[in-house]
């Protein structure tokens, strides 16, 4: 019985995928050194003065840790976070579906085969 072998990569995998994310990282970076001066705000910041208006006499629950020196700082950390977010979530999506194509090399695991031979 003659079995395929699993297609095996060149090795320029990890330098298309370091290209990506330096991509991306440039991509949100390039924006926030263009519009230094600018005044990113946040949704967070937005409700705190609402709720404010609506009734001065609540009080914050607690104080962040750490406040980023910027607007933009925080905006470039947001951002970043939904990025690694979005990068971990495709890497498991297609960890699984390798994985699914290695148990079943032939095609697509299905609970019937209607195909016909």
């Amino acid at each position: 019985m003659d079995k395929k072998q699993p297609p095996t990569h060149s090795g320029f995998r990890p330098a298309v995928n370091l290209l990506l994310v330096a991509a991306v990282v440039i991509l949100v970076a390039v924006p926030l050194v263009m519009r230094a001066g600018s005044s990113f705000g946040g949704s967070d910041n937005a409700a705190v003065q609402e709720i404010g208006a609506i009734d001065p006499s609540v009080k914050p629950w607690f104080t962040p840790l750490w406040t980023p020196p910027g607007t933009e700082v925080e905006s470039f950390l947001f951002s970043l976070q939904a990025a690694l977010g979005a990068g971990f979530i495709g890497y498991f999506f297609g960890y699984k579906r390798g994985r699914v194509d290695r148990e079943h090399p032939t095609g697509r695991k299905t609970d019937r085969d209607d195909t016909p031979e």
